[in-house]
């Protein structure tokens, strides 16, 4: 099936044949739907804080910063193309929709206003106007969302990437520093340096804060070959193989690659002003200080299994913490196992990466949901969940769910012993997306990795936390800025 130029293709993109045949096989199988049991909804999966919970576990955070290293981790590379896909029918094409009536009839009040007022003057011609957010004059259309004027204040507008700035200020700085993690494209780094080397000193003097930014790409060996409708390699004119970026779900491997003791996790687009970013705040340390205080017991359990060995009262012990304060159900044949099976099984369960995820009640907005899911043995465990991963017969289930996934983590990614566990051995491969897509007119279909906050960390330790509506406020597209809570 592949030449020699083929493979020496596949070598240079830093795969392997193997990876690449693997790849094959899973457009000709397909992708297992998951076996969901239950949506996870407030009891039952999912947690409610109250006020004093709230500020016990804010306060655990509070004390346990100053001697973490604590990393804010931002997926923010890839052009903001969707964000504007009105916008390029009505220049292309001179498809006017009610999307663009509404830009133009509110476009004063977009923060990028003033910078587009100095291209455009006093034109008034609809496609110049709409072509110069796009194209020439902001070049909106190729930029990623990072770097997209969001919000205006008294002092000037600012891009999506300065929100984050300011978010990690106040949440994430620990001994005077804020440690920020951007994914970016090779094409927009030089456009991310300059933004940060004219905002930092002004945002660094007005939180007394030191900043500290750091990149890193999705890695060329994460992408996947294109297949044509009849799963054969997808090639282009020259008879080149494609490849495809696989989604976030490559981003387990820039993620794996942080040295830190607590990481936050957060879409780039999510971000509010400062008049609302209180409850983001407040909920962000609390999520932190639970993850602190489920570490601490699950370290001493661990270090105690490790001193006195299989014993069954401690085995007992593990199994409730497991079950009630992690969500984990047992296998099925746990009953019928000895003790130094279980004690065994309780370890490899206990040890493992952890996340708390914020869930918002669902409102109508779009987002993967949380989830009861079984495995093969009769475990249970908490898995956020795509519509793509629910089989139809099942779908009922999602009309069942009364939250969503806002992207809202705080990771643990240390063991017990000091030492970064290695993220990719918890990722569950059979997770991946198949999807159509087509390149200059032809069809073709796409593999997508397991999802960062999908498959990639189905085998963590997971705990949902219900957090307001308030801390979410995604720009799906550009005239979400006009919504209030982005004015």
């Amino acid at each position: 099936m592949f030449t020699d130029k083929d493979l020496s293709q596949i070598k240079n993109h830093g795969l392997t044949l193997e990876s690449v045949e693997k790849q094959l096989e899973n457009f000709r199988q397909g992708f297992a739907f998951l076996s969901i049991d239950r949506a996870a909804v407030a009891g039952d999966g999912i947690r409610v804080f109250d006020k004093e919970q709230m500020n016990h576990f804010a306060d655990i955070y509070s004390t346990h910063c100053h001697n973490a290293r604590i990393v804010k981790f931002v997926p923010a590379s890839g052009a903001a193309t969707r964000m504007f896909k009105e916008l390029f029918e009505f220049v292309n094409e001179g498809k006017r929709s009610k999307g663009i009536d509404s830009l133009l009839e509110n476009i004063k009040r977009f923060a990028f206003w003033p910078e587009l007022k100095k291209i455009v003057g006093e034109e008034s011609n609809p496609q110049k106007l709409v072509s110069a957010i796009i194209k020439e004059g902001l070049n909106y259309g190729s930029k990623p969302k990072a770097l997209i004027l969001f919000h205006k204040y008294d002092e000037g507008s600012r891009t999506a990437a300065e929100e984050h700035l300011v978010e990690g200020a106040l949440y994430a700085a620990a001994g005077g520093e804020v440690n920020i993690h951007f994914t970016v494209s090779p094409e927009h780094r030089t456009e991310f340096d300059a933004l940060m080397e004219r905002v930092l000193p002004r945002y660094e003097e007005q939180y007394g804060v030191k900043f500290r930014i750091d990149y890193s790409i999705q890695k060329p060996g994460t992408d996947t070959i294109a297949v044509t409708p009849e799963n054969e390699p997808f090639r282009e004119e020259d008879g080149s193989l494609l490849f495809r970026p696989a989604g976030h779900g490559a981003l387990i491997e820039n993620l794996n690659d942080i040295d830190a003791d607590l990481i936050f996790i957060k879409t780039v687009d999510n971000v509010a002003p400062d008049r609302l970013k209180v409850d983001t705040v407040a909920y962000k340390k609390a999520l932190g200080g639970l993850l602190v205080q489920l570490q601490e017991e699950a370290f001493a359990l661990l270090e105690t299994l490790d001193q006195v060995g299989p014993d069954e009262d401690l085995n007992r012990e593990i199994a409730t913490f497991l079950e009630e304060e992690l969500s984990c159900r047992l296998p099925g044949n746990y009953a019928q196992m000895t003790a130094e099976a279980r004690a065994s099984l309780l370890h490899s369960l206990l040890d493992r990466p952890i996340r708390v995820c914020g869930m918002v009640r669902n409102e109508g907005e779009p987002g993967g949901g949380p989830f009861w899911v079984n495995d093969p043995n009769g475990a249970q465990s908490l898995q956020i969940a795509e519509s793509s991963q629910i089989a139809p017969a099942q779908i009922e289930l999602m009309k069942k769910a009364t939250h969503f996934n806002p992207v809202d983590l705080v990771c643990g990614v240390k063991d017990y012993k000091g030492k970064k566990f290695d993220l990719l051995r918890y990722v569950d491969q059979s997770t991946g997306f198949i999807s159509n897509k087509s390149k200059d007119g032809r069809a073709l279909k796409a593999q997508e990795l397991p999802g960062l906050w999908n498959g990639a960390m189905a085998r963590w330790n997971t705990v949902f936390v219900e957090v307001p509506i308030t801390t979410f406020s995604p720009v799906k597209v550009v005239n979400d800025l006009l919504r209030p809570q982005h004015q």
